[in-house]
């Protein structure tokens, strides 16, 4: 009598792993949905109109600097039918470049002595010894507590007591003293990253503090330097209390003050009051587009330590 076999099954054998090695396992694929157009669209909108809502008023006052009042009246948001270049030399004869002149001085020294003085007590307080660290560091970041507007008499009666009133060394000191606590704070957050290691071997090679901090921490610390002197520059080149109450000879006022003066002289000239405007953006918002690589890698890394 003959009897079936049930039917066999032939399952394929599992593959050799390769010599000497595990299986190979396959990495699970992206999920999908993830960096689909649907989803850069939006982003994408967002920053075109943030771009557009930064550029455009520039870009408009920039225009308005070219126009007569006429057009300035009767077509704001057109184009001047003619570049009038005679508005620039009208705020040159105002004494835009004298005002210019003033704010490029404070501003570059405010930004050394901000940025070394800095440098050095961030450095002291990450790597040195230094007896009650901790109450120091509290200390000055104390400061950051101090609105400016509130020390303004005793800071007046100050710098009378010391002939620094009406110069331009009363507003250089003032821009870097209340400036330090914010610089010290994110420089140290950014030392604290570096590597201890470069600096021992220099150290056992013979080389002083002083050598280990200008040949290896400061190059070292030149991109949270760069956002440092950045901001620095964009607070003392339009701070305005400061320079409205400790100067008042015409010929050491900064931008901020002197526009404000020029506004009281040309009345309803509106032309070349945007044309004064033009030449004090144009300085600043040429060294942040030059300056940007560096100041977004620096903040951040800094922040982020």
């Amino acid at each position: 009598m003959a009897t079936t076999l049930p039917p066999t099954t032939t399952e394929p054998a599992p593959s050799a792993p390769p010599a000497g090695g595990s299986p190979v396992r396959r990495r699970p694929g992206p999920s999908r949905g993830k960096g689909s157009p649907l989803l850069r669209v939006p982003v994408l909108v967002g920053l075109l109109l943030f771009a557009a809502a930064v550029v455009y008023p520039l870009t408009w006052m920039v225009m308005t600097g070219f126009k007569e009042n006429a057009e300035v009246f009767g077509r704001p948001w057109g184009l001047p039918d003619v570049l009038r270049w005679e508005n620039f030399a009208a705020a040159w004869e105002q004494g835009i470049v004298r005002y210019l002149t003033n704010s490029v001085i404070v501003t570059a020294a405010s930004i050394v002595c901000v940025t070394l003085f800095s440098a050095w007590a961030a450095y002291g307080l990450t790597r040195l010894r230094v007896p009650f660290s901790q109450p120091i560091l509290l200390l000055i970041l104390g400061g950051l507590m101090i609105s400016p507007t509130v020390a303004l008499i005793p800071l007046f009666r100050l710098l009378q007591l010391t002939d620094l009133y009406d110069t331009r060394w009363a507003l250089i000191i003032l821009y870097t003293a209340f400036r330090i606590p914010f610089t010290v704070f994110l420089i140290r957050a950014y030392m604290l990253g570096l590597p201890r290691e470069i600096e021992e071997a220099a150290l056992i090679d013979g080389a002083s503090r002083r050598q280990v901090f200008w040949r290896i921490v400061f190059p070292l610390c030149r991109p949270i330097l760069a956002s440092a002197a950045l901001l620095q520059a964009l607070f003392a080149w339009n701070e305005f209390p400061f320079a409205l109450v400790f100067v008042n000879d015409d010929g050491l006022k900064t931008l901020p003050v002197g526009l404000v003066a020029m506004q009281s002289r040309l009345l309803t000239d509106w032309p070349v009051m945007f044309a004064a405007l033009t030449v004090a953006c144009l300085p600043l918002v040429a060294v942040f587009l030059l300056g940007q690589r560096h100041f977004i890698r620096g903040l951040a890394e800094g922040t982020g330590k």
